[in-house]
């Protein structure tokens, strides 16, 4: 009883400590995608670099979900945290969010956090983008990838079309991480 109860203050304290040092930007909650459970971005990215990513069903870029996929599976245990933020922006989103999950999770296997869909761009762009805007460059199109580094001051854009499992961006995650 002693222990389990020594054992919910540390982590509460390490909760604590990690929102404490958390980005301002990542200092939010969001629903997952085609759930009912939230997440505290905080949480998630704790100390640890990020890779952002604006996603859509509907595009000839979306077969990269395979590629963030395997880095998702190589990179975890390193410390690297991948967010797929799903949005109608450029008119390639599933109009239903089933089908959107359909689309990451069974067609493509995704495991790491998919948030629910949310404008990426302009003045409607969730936190998170309007960041990323003032860091590095608002997305052009879907499938855009921002690297971050753990504190959230560097942030390097990548456009739609650098695959994530080319040569560039995997010495970029090397070097962040």
């Amino acid at each position: 009883m002693i222990m389990r109860f020594f054992m919910v203050i540390l982590l509460t304290l390490y909760s604590l400590t990690a929102l404490a040092s958390c980005p301002e930007y990542l200092n939010v909650t969001l629903r997952k995608l085609h759930s009912q459970d939230s997440v505290n971005l905080c949480q998630v990215t704790a100390g640890k670099p990020v890779l952002i990513v604006n996603t859509a069903s509907h595009c000839g870029f979306t077969p990269q979900f395979k590629a963030l996929e395997s880095l998702h599976k190589q990179y975890k245990d390193k410390g690297l945290v991948i967010l797929g933020f799903p949005s109608n922006d450029f008119r390639q989103e599933a109009k239903n969010e089933a089908k959107t999950a359909k689309v990451c999770y069974v067609n493509y296997g995704v495991t790491f956090t998919m948030l629910s869909p949310s404008s990426v761009t302009g003045d409607q762009a969730n936190s998170v983008f309007k960041y990323l805007a003032t860091k590095a460059t608002p997305p052009k199109w879907n499938f855009y990838k921002y690297l971050v580094s753990a504190d959230g001051a560097t942030v390097k854009a990548f456009a739609s079309a650098t695959e994530p499992n080319s040569d560039a961006f995997l010495q970029a995650i090397e070097q962040l991480l």
